[in-house]
This record gives C-alpha cells, structure tokens and sequence, in this order.
C-alpha cells in the first residue's frame, strides 16, 4: 500500500475515532442531564426510559466501533494494517477507503457471509437445532 493511501486512511479513522468519542460525550451528557430532572407522568417517565435504552444501544454500537479503529490504528502503527486477518492478503484500497476497519478482504468478507446466510438458513426452520424434522426430505 502506498504511503499516500496509508496516511490518508489513518487521518480518516483518527477524525472518525474524535468524532465517536464527541458523541460518546454528549450521549452521556443529555442522559446524566434526563435522569437529574426525571419530572412528568408515566408516560413520560416510560419514554425517558425508552430513549435511555435506545442512547444505550447507540452508545455500545458506537463503543465496539471504536474499538475496532482502535485496532486498525495500532495495525498501522504495526506494518500490519490492510492484511486479510483470514487468508493474509492485501485488502485492497477501495474497499480500506469504503470501510477503513475492514478486517478481511472482499472474497473472505463474502465467504463469511454466505457461511452465515447458509447457518442462519438451516437453522430458520423448525426447533433450531439443524437436524431435519421427522418427515422432511433429505
């Protein structure tokens, strides 16, 4: 990878990383502030919760992203950044510049896909479990 490419993918994931960590405090800033004046009927005490839940979600969404620039950073940091954690090839550019946390290349990333599609399809019928049913064809 060039080193033009390289720097410009670690300025995008440093100002990705500054603009989660500024939303992070404001999520906690606007919860803190809900929860200090918790005022109103059920309805709106029921609503603050719901909101609460969802700043939750957001927030861990946010967090596990994070983590993930993180990881790409020190991959850079390291010589690493741009390799394939699967088949250990070079991701290639486009894709780093479309998904700069990307941690494993098209073909791979397509692969896992279909492995899940092809799990989440076995298992969608039935208990569960896998196992056809007595009755169904094999």
């Amino acid at each position: 990878m060039k080193k033009k490419d390289l720097d410009a993918l670690k300025k995008v994931l440093e100002e990705e990383k500054r603009r989660i960590l500024r939303h992070l405090e404001e999520i906690s800033e606007t919860s803190v502030a809900d929860l200090e004046t918790p005022s109103g009927d059920s309805v709106d005490l029921a609503s603050l919760e719901i909101n609460q839940n969802s700043l939750a979600k957001i927030g861990k969404r946010e967090q596990n992203h994070l983590k993930k620039i993180d990881a790409a950073l020190q991959k850079i940091e390291d010589g690493t950044f741009g390799e394939c954690e699967s088949c250990g090839e070079q991701i290639s550019v486009a894709r780093l510049m479309a998904r700069p946390v990307a941690q494993l290349c098209i073909d791979c990333k397509t692969e896992q896909e279909n492995e899940e599609r092809r799990y989440s399809d076995r298992t969608s019928d039935g208990d569960n479990d896998g196992f056809p049913e007595e009755g169904d064809d094999l």
